[in-house]
């Protein structure tokens, strides 16, 4: 195992914790449903985003005393909302999976009804812990960390919604069952999947004070990062297993969904991940060295095996 091979999983598992940490406790008469998004947010998972946030503030300079009052609940928010997406993901409308990450999904676990408010659930306390940060900058008196949460929170919003994260969902569960061109598949890819890695890198730059221009980078990486890991994970749905990727296999082929492998093969679809892996490399390059672990973490996303 290499260091960086180490230093993620260290880092993943700190992102969980931070994540348990900033969650909701359990009470009152809405129990059932805080024992939901809980099991949502514990049950595993690489935890790349809040990674690759944190990761994005370090190689921008961020300030050491910004990172628990402004990174860490944009880390939980952000896992939260990508957790919410895949408890949506997994129901009977969308992809019907009883499994992900090798436990039953939360539909399977409480019930149909509560899989879609432990889901509506976590993308609202998502926005309620990012606002922590504004409260963290307010009462610390610290001007420019208010900006700074105010600009990442408009990121935020941004990428999860209608143009964003939801959009390419939406127009992935529409074309179910019917031909996609590249042009549309390459649109779905670039919202469902991209835009929350995109908000990751330019999230923790914005934190760290990176001007526009480098802003714009960070989203250019996230865009080829998260389209690679989504064709990443084609090729996983075709080639591993469920002890391997923790989910069933083959369920984009079940549900008669159009994907990069159906659409260009297994061959290209390797090849083109791993070109949109150096594309991103090479704009990391403009301000980062080649052997940073955030430079690795883009390598790493098109090399998984789960």
């Amino acid at each position: 195992m290499s260091d960086y091979s180490e230093k993620l999983r260290l880092a993943a598992e700190d992102a969980g914790r931070i994540a348990a940490q900033f969650l909701p406790e359990n009470k009152g008469l809405a129990g059932e449903l805080l024992e939901s998004m809980a099991y949502s947010v514990n049950n595993g998972g690489k935890r790349l985003r809040p990674v690759l946030l944190r990761e994005s503030f370090h190689e921008n300079g961020g300030e050491p005393e910004l990172e628990k009052m402004l990174v860490e609940p944009y880390m939980a928010a952000l896992e939260y909302i990508h957790s919410y997406s895949l408890v949506h993901d997994d129901l009977p409308e969308m992809d019907n999976d009883m499994y992900r990450r090798g436990k039953l999904t939360t539909h399977a676990k409480f019930g149909h009804a509560q899989g879609v408010l432990a889901g509506d659930g976590l993308l609202n306390y998502a926005y309620e812990t990012a606002g922590k940060a504004f409260e963290n900058a307010l009462f610390s008196g610290n001007e420019t960390a208010l900006r700074r949460t105010v600009k990442a929170f408009n990121v935020l919003t941004n990428k999860a919604g209608a143009y964003g994260m939801v959009g390419g969902q939406s127009v992935d569960v529409a074309l179910t069952g019917k031909s996609i061109d590249p042009p549309t598949l390459e649109y779905i890819y670039e919202n469902k999947t991209s835009a929350l890695i995109e908000a990751a890198l330019m999230i923790g730059g914005i934190l760290a004070g990176a001007d526009d221009d480098r802003i714009a980078i960070l989203e250019k990486i996230g865009s080829a990062c998260g389209r690679a890991f989504q064709i990443k994970d084609d090729i996983l749905d075709e080639t591993g297993t469920l002890e391997e990727i923790g989910k069933p296999v083959h369920s984009d082929v079940n549900n008669n969904k159009t994907t990069y492998v159906t659409l260009f093969g297994l061959e290209k679809a390797e090849k083109d991940a791993g070109a949109l892996c150096v594309k991103a490399e090479e704009m990391l390059k403009t301000f980062s060295t080649s052997d940073s672990f955030l430079s690795w973490l883009i390598a790493y996303m098109t090399k998984r095996v789960k």
